[in-house]
């Protein structure tokens, strides 16, 4: 492409279009690094400097963190040879172009970023990104300019239209003369047509990205030669990563630098499973918590933003509210939140400098991208210690006005506060040192000691269901059963099932029986305001505590809210005539100010002793008003969202009763800090003592989805356990006229084969293909009657919301109003929430860069489960099915003829075949150390027992109940899914069992006979006491729960049903008393053969698929001892973990 192009102001001119096609398909990587699971791609630093090669495979790359004697090593021998003294005379001065990262210095090959003046090149050496955009990314700078002496002189790219020089919105349009190549923005320019006010000779139907595959377009910026490449410094990517670290504080920071630094080791101490004390437990999690404090402040405050425009209005409080856009929070760079606090400053020449400080009220949404801040009244900033730079009482300058005659030259700043590190800090301290703050079990348990609980003597309630509240289903009352008698309980609650109401009914009764205050927590205020809702529908007095700076946020429970309460206080006259003052005046005096705050306190003392339930977010119990109270039992709510710490605040108030509510196979904590999330504090309490045998009490039947929604989900992240509580007829809106591809089922991956692109932060994707076919389904939809308020969308990436939102606006038919009312957010954003129907774009289609975190199961889990009446998914196959999880999701589509292609008018069934991924899913593997440990510890306990092992003699465990889905070792227990069986009118005191072995298994080819064999599952003792002559059904009939049980031999196993049969109250298949060395013993080559038909769905003569085993069991022939016998005994644990029938048999 050299001297294909010459510069011309605001576009490019060269010899002919065609030449930028020749040079537009590139494709540098080797297919090893398409498996890449980090953003920047993996790097050798053992080895010394590496190339890619042919065929190099990238398993033999390490992680990006390794340790720093090998990061020494490395930047010893940058150049391929040593950089030290004995090197130095090899040492060749580079020109001041030559790239920053390996020294490449050919002016058509490097680009100058305009924010730090260092010049980087277009070669990806170990990186998956070229060298510039890798720099680009990292360091948030988004400005570029070309080399003088390249091709196209020294250009600044910038559109041509509005001059913006971010690259990542930049794109090139072909003139249709052939002569002239035209850079626009994506937005607005390019999507508005705007250009063609100019020239009408461009189409910006044909508009491209400058980026593709994260390098530049080689027309633009060419590729080195690889002789080039072979002399050129190779750096992996976690040195590079280290040095964009390093030009942050020192941009003149060179690799010699970096090796002396290289010495010292800054890797914070992982987590562990167990602590030998307390004060080891708070050595380990205070650096930790101490880490995301300093990544926290230092993001916050390097946010300052200037040359605001602000718009003032009035509170109904009559404070003041500054509205204004920050064009860094549209960019992604930064998250804001309500009652985050800002300080905003007037630095114009109008009047005198001013600054006052306020707090978030509002924040951008579909309606509007206004940030509203309100000030605070004058006075003093009670925890100004806390804050930024200068925190005090700067709310005010001399003059003491606010500015509101003024709407230019502000700047916003944001000012950090360590309350909720400092209250994490000061909960683990207080576990260390004060023996009072949690009873010796709870103690003991929390730290990962094996001790017994002493029983509790419990008057169980003779009915479990309470006033104003639902009925509960079997799973559920046995969850409250067993909570009541436990000092320490984990409620996991899959998507759908109830798990608030659950909640709410177990807070009554644990106020009821212990006579105490309940302390309610969780995470988020929005989850906090939900269940206190439902806590105040029983009848129990119930107070919300508030943040401060949250006061007046209004909520839908702002009547409970404790400084409501005490202003609503009839009865102090005094406070009464105080607080109306002070509403008229604005202040008081500082006499009138210091009697206000006294008796206000006294008056919030009253209220929280009076109260039954105190309602609070976890960081909102460290708040000095709950200090001198003492809660004997604490429930926390989605406290699988929680880091450890954090979940700490509550517990050290005294508690000795702990129940944790939550759901570890949906998201976790979100931790800033890579480094404190690599050590483990992105692992909540609930999923740290689920690893240790602790099993969650699971609730079994979902109330959202529609049966054919739920099924991928249940067989998938459930173990099939899952059962529905509402049938097809009650989720199918038969008035909707959408194209679905089977009626029935309101369900279907459309596929979408448009490239992805990176959005304007450079931090995020969006796809542009997938966004207009979004706004064709939301329009589909309006035309069918749906309301706006029912469609929800859903996107993993921040760029691809913001895009989507703009199409919306400006591409749909309706009015722009109708689509704003929907709700566009990420998948984060849309959990513990629902809507009627849902659409999933899922943005990543490219060569080499793989899913990002798409490929984590437990999003993928949040975003199929909000639906309730149907669920759109768009996406690219071809890259998603390399991804095991997403291979079989995608056979699950096309089993049932709901994986179609097309234009939406006109959808067909995708005949599209996509490869069978290299590695198989075997489920979530976080919680694969359980057996590991339990075996470790077996031999230190009576029996062995330990979790979910049975105790001595074949006996029960004293606690624990079956070890979480784990690991390897272990069987995966599946539960057909019939809907006819169970429906919400027959789920009193438990529930019929669904009968249909799952279809999704058909096509599972290679994942699930593989399964090795391992431990106890499903909450049923193996391999203990005498063993009978086969494994006895559940309840009637039984089919295949797993293809292990299908290769049991003589007197044992289950026939398979023929297709098509279907006998409701049918049920799965005990393992009890059979232990998985017997069934390893007794299976057969031939047998094994067979399974393996099975499973793959390979034809078998006749089309029916021969009894593998023999005997079936009829229900009336089973013992009435059978259940409890299998059940472990008597212990809760035991009866309601883990699977589908265990909670509902007896």
């Amino acid at each position: 492409m050299e001297g294909a192009f010459t510069h011309a102001p605001n576009h490019l001119v060269g010899d002919s279009a065609s030449a930028i096609n020749e040079g537009d398909d590139i494709s540098t990587l080797d297919a090893g690094e398409s498996a890449l699971d980090s953003e920047y791609g993996r790097g050798n630093l053992n080895g010394g400097p590496r190339r890619r090669r042919i065929g190099d495979d990238d398993e033999a790359d390490v992680d990006d963190d390794e340790d720093a004697e090998s990061l020494a090593s490395q930047a010893q021998h940058v150049n391929g040879k040593p950089t030290g003294k004995a090197g130095e005379e090899e040492e060749v001065e580079l020109p001041a172009h030559a790239c920053a990262y390996c020294g490449i210095h050919n002016p058509g090959a490097v680009v100058k970023c305009l924010s730090c003046s260092k010049w980087f090149c277009s070669a990806r050496g170990n990186t998956s990104s070229s060298h510039i955009i890798n720099h680009l990314v990292r360091a948030r700078h988004k400005e570029v300019q070309l080399h003088p002496s390249s091709p196209l002189g020294d250009t600044t790219l910038e559109c041509y239209n509005c001059g913006t020089k971010n690259v990542f919105l930049l794109g090139f349009i072909p003139a249709k003369s052939d002569t002239v190549v035209v850079l626009l923005c994506r937005q607005p320019c390019a999507a508005m047509g705007q250009g063609s006010n100019k020239d009408m000779n461009w189409d910006t139907s044909k508009w491209q990205p400058l980026i593709e595959d994260r390098s530049f377009l080689p027309w633009l910026v060419s590729q080195p030669t690889d002789q080039e490449q072979m002399r050129a410094r190779h750096l992996p990517p976690q040195v590079i990563a280290r040095l964009e670290e390093m030009w942050k504080d020192n941009t003149s920071a060179t690799i010699q630098d970096l090796e002396k630094s290289a010495g010292v080791d800054d890797e914070p101490a992982p987590v562990l499973l167990r602590y030998d004390d307390a004060y080891q437990y708070q050595n380990v999690f205070g650096p930790l918590v101490k880490i995301e404090a300093d990544y926290d402040r230092k993001l916050k405050e390097s946010q300052s933003q200037d040359n605001l425009v602000v718009r003032w209005d009035f509170g109904l409080n009559n404070k003041h509210l500054a509205s204004f856009v920050l064009p860094k929070l549209e960019l992604g760079d930064v998250k804001l939140a309500v009652g985050d606090e800002m300080r905003l400053r007037y630095t114009g020449e109008l009047r005198p400098h001013w600054e006052g400080v306020g707090y978030v009220i509002k924040i951008p949404n579909n309606q509007s991208d206004e940030v509203t801040l309100e000030l605070r009244a004058r006075g003093g900033n009670e925890n100004g210690h806390h804050g930024g730079k200068g925190g005090g009482n700067n709310n005010h300058n001399s003059s003491g006005s606010v500015p509101t005659e003024c709407t230019h030259n502000f700047t916003a700043d944001y000012v950090w506060k360590a309350t909720s590190f400092d209250r994490m800090q000061h909960a683990m301290k207080t576990f260390a040192i004060d023996e009072m703050s949690v009873s010796g079990y709870i103690f003991h348990r929390l730290l990962g000691h094996e001790v017994a609980a002493a029983p509790m003597k419990v008057n169980m309630p003779r009915k479990f269901s309470v006033p104003n509240l639902p009925d509960l289903n079997g799973s559920q009352i046995n969850a409250v059963k067993s909570v009541l008698q436990k000092p320490l309980s984990l409620i996991q609650g899959p998507p759908g099932t109830g798990k608030t109401v659950t909640s709410a009914t177990i807070i009554y009764h644990l106020s009821k029986l212990n006579g105490g205050q309940v302390l309610v927590c969780a995470p988020s205020n929005v989850a906090v305001d939900q269940l206190c809702e439902r806590v105040h529908r029983t009848g129990l007095k119930c107070v919300r505590v508030t943040a401060k700076s949250r006061e007046d946020v209004d909520s839908p429970v702002s009547f409970l809210s404790l400084h409501r309460q005490v202003q609503m206080n009839d009865t102090n006259t005094e406070l009464n005539k105080l607080n109306q003052l002070k509403a008229e005046l604005g202040e008081l005096s500082s006499q009138d100010e210091k009697k206000f705050k006294t008796l206000t306190r006294a008056a919030e003392r009253e209220i929280l002793s009076n109260a039954d339930v105190i309602c609070c977010t976890c960081v909102g119990a460290g708040d000095p008003r709950l200090a001198k109270f003492k809660f004997r039992t604490v429930l926390i709510d989605e406290s699988t969202q929680s880091a450890e710490p954090e979940c700490m605040i509550p517990l050290v108030l005294g508690c000795k009763q702990v129940v944790l509510v939550g759901d570890h196979q949906q998201l976790g904590p979100v931790i800033m800090n890579k480094k404190a999330a690599k050590a483990g504090l992105n692992q909540s309490l609930f999923e740290r003592l689920v690893i240790l045998g602790c099993a969650p009490i699971r609730l079994q039947v979902q109330y959202r989805m529609h049966p054919c929604l739920s099924e991928f989900p249940s067989n998938m992240f459930y173990e099939g356990s899952l059962q529905n509580g509402v049938t097809m007829q009650e989720r199918i809106l038969k008035h909707i006229d959408f194209p679905w591809p089977v009626q029935d089922n309101p369900m279907m991956f459309w596929s979408n084969l448009g490239t992805e692109e990176i959005s304007a932060s450079g931090t995020s994707y969006l796809n542009r293909t997938e966004a207009q076919n979004v706004e064709k389904i939301v329009t589909r939809f309006f035309k069918a009657g749906v309301k706006p308020e029912s469609i929800g969308i859903i996107t993993p990436y921040e760029g691809q919301r913001s895009y989507a939102v703009q199409c919306l606006q400006q591409a749909g038919s309706f009015k722009k109003e109708t689509y704003k009312e929907i709700e566009v957010a990420s998948v984060d954003a849309f959990q513990g929430r629902e809507k009627d129907y849902i659409i999933l774009s899922c943005v990543r289609s490219n060569d080499h860069q793989g899913i990002g975190f798409l490929s984590d199961p437990r999003r993928l889990n949040v975003a199929l489960t909000r639906a309730k009446f149907g669920c759109v998914i768009l996406g690219n196959p071809k890259v998603l099915s390399k991804h095991p999880l997403w291979h079989y999701l995608l056979l699950h589509f096309k089993e049932r003829n709901t994986l179609v292609e097309g234009p939406l008018s006109n959808l067909q069934v995708s005949l599209l075949q996509f490869s069978r991924p290299k590695t198989s899913y075997r489920g979530p593997q976080r919680y694969q150390m359980a057996s590991q440990h339990a075996s470790q510890m077996a031999p230190s306990l009576p029996g062995g027992a330990r979790g979910g092992a049975s105790g001595p003699n074949g006996a029960p465990p004293a606690r624990g109940g079956a070890a979480p889905p784990a690991q390897d070792g272990s069987v995966v227990g599946y539960i057909p899914d019939d809907v006819s069986s169970v429906h919400s009118s027959a789920l009193g005191g438990g529930a019929a069992l669904p009968t249909q072995y799952p279809p999704m298994f058909q096509n599972f080819q290679d994942a699930w006979p593989q399964l090795p064999p391992g431990a106890q599952r499903n909450g049923l003792p193996m391999g203990t006491g005498p063993r009978p002559s086969g494994p006895q059904s559940i309840a009637g009939d039984s089919v295949a729960a797993s293809e292990l049980t299908d290769a049991t031999t003589s007197g044992g196993g289950a026939a398979i049903h023929g297709a098509g049969q279907q006998q409701p109250g049918q049920g799965g298949v005990s393992l009890a008393g059979l232990s998985i060395q017997d069934l390893n013993k007794q299976a057969s080559l031939s047998q094994s053969d067979k399974l393996r038909r099975y499973v793959e769905g390979q034809p078998t003569p006749a089309q029916q698929l021969p009894p593998i085993g023999a005997g079936r069991h009829q229900a009336g022939q089973q013992p009435a001892t059978a259940n409890r016998s299998m059940l472990g005994g008597n212990d809760d644990d035991a009866k309601s973990v883990s699977t589908a029938f265990a909670s509902q048999v007896d």
